[in-house]
């Protein structure tokens, strides 16, 4: 059969339309998270420098402004913000209501900004799932029914692309993360080129340098593959018991009411806190977590101390959670993922060099999500070394083989359905 030359000329056309709207979710997502980023720093600085009682007191605070935001401005959207879009990924009924994003963005930045021990990535997925869902209802004359829900996938990719400056890592997230053994793969252009926009969306206002310095040449001596194959199975159990603490702390919101919840999460986080300072003299378990991971880059940290404050910020981010903070889990796992394989590194007599605080990073992340390759791409991009990615492959396949059937979140698919292609 002969193709039509004027349909093939449709189609082209149409293609074209479709990557120039996922371009411009990108630039739009781009530019939301920059800001909503510069907002949620700016104000977690503050308050880092307040009086220490009143530092103690701040995620408590941030909880409570969370839970208003969320009822009052977010007409009563649930606090997993990435939850929210993986949720309405999968189902052909329900999208994202765009009415909704202000309110989710205002209780993610209190969240995080007071203090809570969460990740940026929330509000940069629902932002960029908002901002996808509006222009693809605005243009719906560009798309067909194979294309659901595309440019809300699309800014997902961007919003990820650009709170970590990685736009292949926010491409790839978006297609991977949805399920736990299968792709999008209709939709990786459209995040090929949302996450290349959004990234530049938030270079042009935050810049490009990346998240972490890496230090130190990589080998592929058999001490250093041993060690990233035992720090795969290490990462994969941590991931996997970190899953089983989150799980627990969302099945507090079925039982508890939220202000018995925030006052229990508020007591949490001020105990955790002062244990954090009586072992570092630093504010660790506060925010995302980078204090944390370029504490633990400085030399001559002890072993016994790096794994305290891991399992420190494990407990803030489930207290977190269980308190109703709205905020995400990527950088909460990349965050532990470092810390362990920064005490591995130490044990491996490699502390002068951060291969293994990257390789813990992929294991604990490409588990804990379950997206290895996502977890690969993010420590390729944001570390600069390609020396990284043999040891990181590793690490990932072997953590993701024993994380089981667990994950962060309910709301993954272990298989691809035709609806969501």
């Amino acid at each position: 059969m002969i193709p039509n030359p004027a349909r093939l000329r449709g189609f082209a056309q149409r293609s074209w339309e479709l990557l120039g709207a996922s371009a411009l979710v990108g630039i739009v997502t781009g530019l939301l998270v920059a800001g909503a980023e510069k907002l949620t720093l700016n104000l977690l600085e503050w308050v880092q420098g307040l009086p220490v009682w009143a530092v103690v007191a701040a995620p408590a605070v941030g909880l409570v402004l969370a839970a208003l935001a969320l009822r009052y401005l977010a007409f009563r959207a649930a606090p997993g913000l990435a939850d929210t879009w993986l949720r309405a990924f999968h189902d052909p009924n329900e999208d994202m209501k765009a009415r909704t994003a202000p309110g989710g963005v205002v209780a993610s930045l209190c969240t995080i900004g007071f203090g809570g021990a969460m990740g940026l990535e929330g509000l940069s997925i629902f932002t960029g799932g908002a901002v996808g869902t509006v222009i693809q209802d605005r243009l719906r004359w560009l798309f067909g029914s194979i294309d659901a829900k595309v440019l809300m996938t699309a800014g997902a990719a961007a919003g990820v692309a650009a709170i970590f400056k990685a736009p292949a890592t926010g491409a790839l997230f978006a297609i991977e993360v949805p399920f736990t053994d299968d792709f999008a793969p209709r939709k990786l252009l459209p995040c090929l080129v949302a996450g290349a926009t959004g990234y530049l969306g938030f270079a042009a206002v935050n810049g490009t340098t990346p998240l972490f310095e890496a230090h130190g040449h990589v080998g592929f001596e058999a001490s250093t593959l041993i060690g990233a194959l035992g720090l795969g199975v290490v990462g994969g159990l941590g991931a996997r018991l970190f899953s089983r603490l989150i799980g627990f702390a969302k099945s507090l919101t079925r039982r508890y009411s939220l202000p018995v919840r925030i006052a229990g999460a508020a007591a949490t986080t001020a105990a955790l806190l002062v244990v954090s300072r009586l072992a570092t003299g630093r504010n660790l378990t506060l925010g995302p977590g980078y204090d944390a991971i370029s504490w633990a880059l400085k030399p001559n940290r002890a072993v016994p101390v790096l794994l305290l404050i891991l399992v420190l910020r494990c407990l803030a981010t489930a207290a977190a959670t269980a308190g109703g903070g709205a905020g995400g889990l990527f950088i909460p796992l990349v965050v532990a993922g470092a810390l362990l394989g920064r005490a591995t590194g130490n044990l491996f007599g490699r502390a002068e060099d951060t291969m293994f605080l990257i390789v813990g990073i992929a294991a604990f992340l490409g588990a804990g999500y379950r997206v290895p390759l996502t977890a690969v791409m993010f420590v390729a991009e944001t570390s600069g070394r390609a020396t990284y990615v043999v040891p990181a492959l590793l690490a990932a396949v072997v953590a993701d083989l024993m994380m089981g059937k667990q994950c962060v979140t309910a709301y993954q698919r272990s298989r691809i359905e035709p609806a969501s292609a």
